[in-house]
């Protein structure tokens, strides 16, 4: 405990890369910053910076240090969670790292829920793509994952799996709106819009499309599932996202069709945390609802 300032102190430093810098940010002076660095080395028995010519840099007993940095004010949160919990009134902060389609419809209501039954808990959601994500949870920047596939599941232990077809959304006026279930080829054929090859709905198109004699060939690739379902509306183009990601039962002015799952195999949304890792009590109930919430709707 009597070392907390001090791993803000580093903590600030690695961010920034100076000590000069840390400095400045932490309104204390560079010579100050740079004392209290070093007779924390003195006493950890190493240094844990590598002295550039423009900077520093954490060398490898730096890092090792961080990692447990990390992990000690993880678990400082968890007691405080759990102390407020004795008191009956819950407090503490969840962060989630989630794909971009849960960000509309599904996360907003269910961290309002949340707090509407216990306002002391604050929150934060990041868009992180599947490899970010899983980085979120080992370096205890995010408590939660909430994504499509990982693409390594080494460190993170799946709490529950929900499948997802790919749904096509276009205008109510595009040739493919009359067909409830669509075929990729037929997809191909017309202008489409795609997202960036780390995020899942395009893993799977290109895993499809390389089994066959076709290829996806987007007019407009684009990192935001906002723009693509706005472009759609001026090309009369067609874009493809998960549904949990949609708002199917309102009206409006794109339709959606599910695209077969013959062609394509539906996605699976990982609800998930770092392995071994024993969440603060806000987070662990978050996740409790979360992982009800999936299971009681279908999206």
């Amino acid at each position: 405990m009597r070392h907390l300032q001090t791993f803000r102190y580093i903590e600030a430093v690695m961010r920034a890369g100076s000590i000069r810098k840390a400095a400045e940010d932490m309104n204390i002076t560079a010579s100050a910053l740079n004392r209290r660095i070093n007779r924390f080395e003195e006493e950890f028995g190493a240094e844990i910076f590598e002295r550039l010519p423009r900077g520093v840099r954490l060398n490898p007993a730096g890092e090792l240090l961080i990692q447990h940095i990390r992990a000690q004010k993880s678990d400082l949160l968890r007691l405080q969670s759990q102390v407020a919990d004795l008191s009956g009134e819950r407090r503490g902060h969840v962060s989630i790292a989630c794909s971009q389609a849960l960000m509309p419809y599904f996360l907003p209501t269910q961290i309002a829920a949340y707090r509407s039954e216990h306002p002391g808990v604050t929150f934060s959601a990041n868009v992180r793509d599947r490899v970010a994500a899983e980085r979120d949870l080992s370096t205890f920047s995010s408590d939660i994952a909430l994504v499509f596939e990982p693409s390594h599941l080494v460190d993170f232990e799946v709490i529950l799996a929900l499948s997802q077809p790919i749904y096509v959304l276009m205008r109510p006026d595009h040739p493919l709106a009359k067909d409830p279930v669509v075929r990729l080829r037929d997809c191909l054929d017309h202008p489409h819009v795609l997202p960036s090859p780390q995020y899942g709905v395009r893993v799977l198109l290109d895993a499809a499309t390389h089994k066959s004699s076709r290829a996806v060939s987007p007019i407009v690739e684009a990192e935001s599932f906002d723009f693509m379902r706005h472009y759609v509306m001026h090309e009369n183009a067609i874009s493809f996202q998960f549904p949990i990601g949609l708002n199917l039962g309102a009206a409006g002015d794109l339709v959606a069709r599910e695209l077969s799952t013959r062609d394509v195999p539906p996605g699976n949304l990982l609800l998930g945390q770092m392995r071994g890792r024993t969440l603060p009590v806000a987070s662990a109930r978050f996740v409790q609802q979360l992982a009800q919430a999936l299971q009681d709707h279908a999206f």
